[in-house]
């Protein structure tokens, strides 16, 4: 840990009452006590205050410092409503259009993630990713999925876009989400992701093949009363370039019933 330097202002007497300052640089476990000095004027002398310190009274200051100027936690750190800055959709005008763009996540900054989009609801909010989640820390060769972004309404539920390399799930490169293998064996290795700490195959209630131009997408159906994310999770993945790219619509029992029709129409939008 690198060492505070503090300064300790002494007061200097000599015969002829003039005063002076003179001082020490320490760092805190170098804290002692000096008694009376001779300076090179020997009518002078230094008288320093006996001073004590122990390293736990130093670093209990520094502890008071730190709770005093606390960062607000990730689940304040909101930013204004979508509907404020994104466009509307021109299918739909109930909803608005995210375009994932290099500025907007490190991996595509890496062009390790082919840009992106789906439509949300204008009243929906962005949220922080934490930089351990976010791939940061490991562009451009990341080993594990990481969070690419994160969007959530308290009544409606939450989405966020998860990316995995390529290199995880098949040694084919460029490969096609079909030369991964069957939407079964992709969602066992992803699903984890899906819900945030397991993934049961009981869980798995219904899975579909879709064919977008020459891009194939897997969509899932998920019952996960034991999730992070919520007990209703619904998913839908693609592989292009050196990524596999999932979509993740999460809602729990009383976002649910009220948010679904919204959370499908939002996965049904998501293409890259």
């Amino acid at each position: 840990m690198a060492m505070a330097s503090v300064t300790l202002l002494t007061h200097t007497f000599s015969t002829s009452n003039t005063s002076k300052y003179s001082s020490i640089q320490s760092t805190p476990s170098e804290f002692h006590s000096i008694s009376t000095i001779p300076t090179k004027n020997s009518g002078e002398f230094l008288h320093y205050q006996k001073l004590v310190v122990h390293r736990r009274e130093f670093l209990s200051g520094i502890i008071l410092v730190r709770t005093l100027w606390k960062e607000p936690p990730i689940s304040e750190a909101r930013e204004v409503e979508v509907g404020s800055y994104l466009p509307p959709s021109p299918s739909d005008p109930s909803f608005v259009v995210f375009k994932a763009t290099p500025k907007d996540t490190p991996a595509l900054r890496a062009g390790n993630v082919q840009p992106y989009e789906f439509v949300l609801p204008p009243t929906w909010k962005q949220t922080r990713v934490a930089n351990i989640l976010s791939g940061n820390y490991c562009q451009p060769k990341c080993a594990e999925p990481w969070v690419e972004v994160k969007f959530e309404d308290d009544k409606q539920g939450k989405i966020q876009v998860v990316a995995s390399p390529l290199i995880r799930l098949t040694n084919k490169p460029n490969a096609a989400i079909e030369d991964i293998g069957s939407p079964e064996k992709l969602i066992a290795s992803l699903g984890p992701f899906v819900t945030g700490n397991s993934y049961d195959p009981d869980e798995l209630v219904e899975t579909s093949v879709q064919k977008r131009g020459n891009q194939t997408y897997y969509t899932y159906v998920l019952e996960t009363p034991f999730a992070l994310t919520g007990s209703h999770n619904l998913a839908k993945a693609t592989a292009k370039g050196n990524s596999v790219i999932l979509f993740v619509a999460s809602a729990n029992d009383k976002q649910w019933p009220a948010s679904q029709k919204t959370l499908k129409a939002m996965l049904d939008s998501f293409q890259v």
